[in-house]
Parts: structure tokens; sequence; C-alpha cells
């Protein structure tokens, strides 16, 4: 039982031609400019649903892949090779005029998924043009990034170990963007909140939230103890806490984060601290016989849990059926305690706290870089 925040893939882009603006000096480094603006504009056809091939072609061009998420992950690691490539020999290029011109002439732009005016612009998506080689490659690794945790959340129901290693290797994706790629991108020019490095961070411990809530799930399936279940649940909140944090700090620096992001991470660790205390009050009860402090974590829990509501609906379905079903336990527990055990109710500051445990890590990206000689016209 999860809550979601699907869409993180619905980015729009403009069409780029670099062979009409990179001047080659080379047959090879032509064709390579093509070849970059072939598989972007693949990309862009499929994610804007703008695709003139059967469902049935599609698959056959992929070599069998059924999903739509999956084919577009192949296309991605198809075209990041390539401009991993072009970014290195532009940098070799340094700050050349003409590269700069280049750059520019591109005309590099995409829409955001982030930011509140992407849900009531009124002219459609609102486009950023950044020109800057490194923009491309961002905005590419935050969608191949976001179709990666698509595609976790599609195997969900399938298969939890392949689940998890996608939410953790979307992780991954995301802390190389924040670290290693949008520091080098110029601050002179406004950018989407996909672009920034601090919105990236708090993404991708959004993803290591969510391969540890998929690995509390396996640990059920598995039959472990609430001890184990208390201690991931929590740990999930702890990467969530970590997120706001962040998120708040990117907030000054990006006023148009949309406000539903903080209020899914607000959602998800409100929802996750519920179920720890609600293992941790099965524990008390069943392990260490002491129903007064299950009833106490209880009490204590579903009142702090029920001083938030999320503010979208299917949110609010899986938080009210967490908060039900922690209420009828606590109603159970209440009737046994008034019949049979008769055990004081102790008071908040004398109950036990849950203690967290981080069991997941990214899975580290590794660019797959091609090394193919390009020669400019400069």
């Amino acid at each position: 039982m999860m809550i979601s925040y699907p869409g993180l893939s619905k980015l729009k882009f403009k069409q780029v031609l670099y062979q009409n603006v990179i001047l080659a000096s080379d047959s090879g480094t032509l064709e390579q400019l093509k070849e970059l603006s072939s598989k972007r504009k693949a990309i862009e056809e499929s994610i804007n649903d703008n695709r003139f091939i059967t469902d049935a072609i599609a698959r056959e061009m992929s070599g069998g892949l059924t999903s739509r998420c999956e084919q577009n992950i192949q296309k991605l690691e198809r075209y990041l090779p390539l401009l991993e490539n072009l970014v290195r020999h532009v940098n070799l290029k340094g700050k050349n005029r003409q590269i700069v011109s280049w750059i520019s002439d591109l005309k590099i732009r995409w829409s955001s998924v982030l930011t509140s005016s992407s849900i009531f612009h009124l002219q459609g998506s609102k486009f950023y043009q950044v020109n800057d080689i490194y923009f491309e490659l961002g905005m590419t690794l935050f969608l191949y990034a976001a179709l990666l945790r698509e595609r976790a959340l599609e195997v969900l129901s399938s298969d939890l170990v392949q689940s998890a290693a996608l939410f953790r290797k979307a992780a991954g994706v995301y802390n190389y963007l924040a670290q290693e790629v949008l520091s080098n991108l110029h601050r002179t020019q406004e950018r989407p909140p996909e672009a920034t490095s601090r919105v990236c961070s708090v993404i991708s411990l959004i993803c290591l939230a969510e391969a540890q809530a998929v690995t509390a799930r396996k640990a059920e399936e598995n039959g472990n103890t609430g001890g184990v279940l208390v201690k991931l649940h929590y740990g999930i909140k702890e990467f969530l806490v970590e997120a706001i944090d962040i998120l708040h700090v990117a907030n000054k620096e990006c006023k148009d984060v949309s406000s539903r992001l903080l209020d899914f991470i607000l959602s998800c660790k409100t929802l996750h601290e519920l179920k720890s205390y609600k293992h941790l009050a099965k524990v008390q009860k069943d392990e260490h016989k002491e129903i007064g402090v299950a009833i106490g974590v209880l009490r204590w829990a579903l009142s702090n849990a029920k001083k938030f509501l999320p503010k979208e609906e299917s949110w609010k379905l899986v938080y009210k059926q967490v908060i039900d079903e922690s209420s009828e336990m606590l109603r159970k527990y209440e009737h046994e305690n008034e019949f049979v055990w008769h055990e004081k109710i102790p008071l908040n500051d004398e109950l036990p706290l849950p203690q967290a445990v981080k069991i997941v890590s990214i899975i580290p990206y590794q660019p797959q870089k091609w090394e193919r000689t390009l020669v400019f016209k400069v």
C-alpha cells in the first residue's frame, strides 16, 4: 500500500536539429550529429505521444519490449551515450565563441512537471530555454530517471525485487544528476526545478524511500516480525524528513516548485510513521505482553496522524485505510485491556520510540561513454 506521485516523465521538449546548427568538418561528424537528432526525435515523439507507428511496430523495433515505458528507457539509453560524447567535445573547446553561439542557436527548450504553473499555464506547457549543453544532458537524465521510477511502479504488483532495484537505480541517476551534472550548468538563466541540484536530491531520497517501502512489503510477505517492520517504516520516514529539509532550502532558490511535491512527501512521511507505530504497538502487545504500552503508542500515533490530511483524493484513500486499520487495532486492544488485563496506559513521554534503519542505497549511475571523434568547423 503506497501513495504514488506519477507524471514525472511527462516532460515536453522542442525539436533540436544538431546538424543544422553545429558545422561539421567531415562526413563522420555530420552523420553523428544527424544520429543525435534522429534518436532525440524518436524520444520526443514517443514521450509527447506524437509517434505515427503502431504498437506492434514499436514492439518489433525495440526487440520485443511490450512496455511503452521500457521502450522509452531503451531509446534514452541509445541517445545518452551520443549526447555525453557531444558534451565532452564541446567542453574540449572550452569557451570558444563559435561553440557558444551554436549552443545558443540550438534553442534547447524543455517544459516542467514540477512547477505550480505547469498545471495552470493557459497557453499549454511553459518552455524553458537554457543555452547550455548541460541543460540538455540534465533534463534528459531527469527524464531517464523518471522513466526508471515509472517502470518500478509498473512492476510493483508482480516483482518486488525488480521494483526495489529500479527505484534504487532511479535514485542513483538523480544523485548523479545533482552531484555531477547540474553543478556545471550556468546560473544566469531561468531554469525549471528539474534542472536544480537540490530538487534532484529530493527526488533521489523519495526514490530511496520508495525502494525501502517495497523492501518492507517484501519483508512482510516473507513473514518477518514486527520489530523489523518498525525499523523499516521508520527508516522510510527518516529518508523523507531529509527530503523535506532539502526541499525547504530548494524553495528559497526556486520559487515556483509545486506545493504538490511537498504535500506528497508529507503524506508519505506521516503514513509510514503511523505504520511504524502500528507495528511497534503489535510488538509491545505480542512480544513484550505490555498491552497498556501498545494502547498508548496507538493513541499517540493516531492523534498525530489525524492532524494531517493529504490534499489529493487517491492519497486520502490510502491514508484513511491505514488510519482505519490502526483505529480498529486500538479498539480491540482497549476492549481486551478493559475486560482482561486492566493495565495502566503510560503517559506520552513514557512511551517507547521506534528505531530507524535504512537498508537501501542508491545504485550508482555509470554513464556509458562512447569515444567517437567529432570535428567541428571552428
